[in-house]
């Protein structure tokens, strides 16, 4: 893990992707990939370790492992579809945030940092997915794949994070699994940390994307919060906007 300079100060904000990140959502995404499979006479199943490095990927990712099929494949629209649908059926049975990582939203919340979720997953997957798990009015704002025209790696769904919760950039930082993250938040002006603990594959090279930092386990994130290791920040007055109105525009939520 890089560690930050002592002198780090405590960020405006720290923003996570959510598949690989956040949450731990391969059984889930795995049981319906494999449901799938068993629809089109496919009857081994995989197995979550199987499917899990290709989650950063998204659909197109599990389909060519589940189908062999790439996306120029007439069957692949379809069966894109279907696999998003049987994964919205059951979307948090097994999810559940990574080892650690609801101490480090409490660590946020005490210390009055604001904190918030810019996803390519689309809203229709994302907000239901953060409510079954009570994250949704306890995120700061969400950035879902379909909020903005643009998705990462552009940086366009970060800065607008960002606004929603009046944080500056450059002071803040945004964790993710995946190389488009980095791409994204770099372009962003935030610090980018990535989550080595994610749905990383043998092929990637994190240590070539251009992060400030290697993420191990989730509570690694705490030595990146500056005074707020050791100082109590007065709590952020949470008031203000309904959930729904981050994910649709650029307003932050209670």
């Amino acid at each position: 893990m890089n560690l930050p300079p002592r002198s780090t100060p405590a960020p405006d904000c720290v923003l996570f992707d959510l598949d690989g990140t956040l949450l731990d959502t391969a059984p889930d995404l795995t049981a319906a990939l494999n449901r799938l499979r068993r629809a089109h006479g496919v009857l081994a199943p995989l197995s979550v370790a199987a499917v899990r490095p290709t989650i950063s990927h998204g659909s197109p990712g599990m389909l060519k492992l589940g189908f062999g099929l790439e996306r120029d494949d007439p069957r692949y629209a379809a069966l894109d579809q279907r696999l998003l649908e049987l994964y919205r059926e059951a979307i948090a049975i097994e999810t559940a945030p990574f080892p650690g990582m609801s101490e480090v939203l409490r660590h946020l919340e005490i210390h009055g940092i604001h904190w918030g979720v810019v996803t390519n997953k689309p809203g229709w997957l994302t907000e239901p997915l953060l409510k079954a798990l009570d994250l949704w009015a306890r995120a700061a704002c969400v950035v879902s794949g379909d909020t903005l025209a643009k998705r990462k790696p552009d940086p366009e769904p970060l800065w607008h994070a960002c606004t929603a919760v009046g944080a500056a950039p450059e002071r803040s930082l945004y964790v993710g699994d995946a190389e488009r993250d980095v791409l994204a938040g770099n372009q962003a002006g935030l610090t980018t940390l990535v989550a080595g603990f994610g749905y990383l594959g043998t092929e990637d090279r994190p240590e070539h994307w251009g992060a400030a930092g290697f993420l191990e386990q989730p509570v690694d994130l705490l030595d990146w919060l500056g005074a707020a290791n050791t100082a109590v920040r007065k709590p952020v007055l949470q008031s203000g906007l309904s959930p729904g109105a981050a994910t649709s525009d650029a307003t932050a939520r209670p």
